[in-house]
């Protein structure tokens, strides 16, 4: 069998889920794929060596500055003539199947020459009845539209009795790693921003990535580091707390290892504050709409979460997209939720927000 896979490379989000259906993908010799990443420039892309021979297309992406997306920018920035003759140039007739985490190009050429095709991603997750904050009918449209596929199955923290799996994270927790920083990863937030928040905090040590640093330096209790994903996962693997933005897969990743979260939602991002909502509402995270010094000093006294375990291996997924009965999502979905096991109190907490 061989797949197209394209991914939105705009956040590290979807890159991390794709790097885990690399990794398995890579384990057999029954499917050959070819993944495709867009939004980004080519050399902003790092940790790439599990998709092997990948391509890279210009697509389409959100501009973001100082924690809001910029819809003007957005607008005047997208190169529509490029990213319409990148579809009608991409030739999928060596394919059977796309699967599609958000990225436009691929999807289009595949609507456009008849290829099947599957979304596998949060933002699937929105087609269906689960909360939802902020949207409007742009946002309901957009998500429609962005990047279409004849089938979706959406990626969230719970079922809602709809065609949604659990995401899959492989880091489990390390008992002896515990230490007293807090991890900082605020890409879309200025750096200046960041550090005027932490500055005041002289007692807490931080360690903070960001897109936008080239080396890594300390500045008395602040650590800064160009992003990485060893030294990422090593520093979320011992760290006390996560401040972040509303992404879902730094999230599911700090829920498995049980870490408390401070979540800042990009301002005109209804996901993002779709999932701070979900999350505040099983009292999994405690939200941040601006960067607040008071707010952050409060919340570092705060409880860690009860862990969440998810499963960690994609094999029966894989082995669901080969079978090709894309309609039939029940027992794939019924299987992979088996492997989830929630703290008592986010087992109670998620049937008051069933809907």
């Amino acid at each position: 069998m061989k797949l197209l896979y394209g991914v939105q490379g705009t956040g590290n989000g979807h890159i991390a889920r794709a790097r885990i259906m690399a990794a398995a993908f890579a384990q057999r010799d029954d499917i050959d794929v070819d993944f495709v990443f867009s939004g980004r420039a080519p050399e902003r892309y790092f940790d790439m060596e599990v998709f092997g021979n990948y391509q890279t297309l210009t697509g389409l992406s959100f501009i973001y500055k100082d924690g809001k997306v910029r819809k003007w920018d957005t607008v005047k920035q997208a190169n529509i003539r490029q990213f319409i003759g990148d579809v009608k140039r991409f030739n999928t007739s060596q394919y059977d199947l796309l699967i599609n985490d958000f990225e436009p190009v691929t999807a289009w050429a595949a609507k456009r020459q008849g290829l099947p095709s599957i979304s596998i991603s949060h933002q699937a997750a929105f087609a269906y009845n689960v909360p939802k904050s902020g949207n409007s009918m742009f946002d309901t449209a957009l998500m429609a539209t962005f990047a279409p596929t004849k089938h979706k199955i959406g990626v969230h923290w719970y079922h809602f009795n709809q065609p949604i799996i659990p995401p899959f994270v492989v880091d489990k927790a390390i008992s002896h790693s515990k230490s007293n920083h807090i991890l900082v990863y605020l890409p879309f937030e200025n750096i200046d921003d960041i550090r005027d928040m932490l500055e005041p905090l002289a007692d807490q040590t931080f360690v903070c990535f960001h897109p936008d640093i080239e080396q890594a330096s300390t500045e008395g209790h602040i650590q800064w580091n160009p992003t990485s994903k060893v030294h990422f996962h090593r520093a979320l693997q011992s760290c006390g707390g996560v401040v972040a933005n509303g992404g879902f897969e730094l999230s599911s990743e700090a829920l498995q290892l049980g870490k408390k979260l401070l979540i800042k939602p990009l301002h005109g991002q209804f996901e993002q504050l779709s999932n701070v909502f979900m999350l505040h509402s099983l009292k999994l995270c405690q939200p941040l709409f601006q960067l607040d010094t008071d707010v952050l000093e409060e919340w570092l006294s705060s409880p860690e979460n009860e862990p969440i375990t998810f499963p960690d291996n994609a094999n029966l997924l894989i082995d669901w997209i080969k079978q090709g009965n894309y309609s039939d999502t029940k027992t794939l979905c019924e299987t992979l939720w088996k492997h989830v096991q929630y703290g008592d109190k986010t087992r109670e907490r998620l049937l008051s927000l069933a809907i």
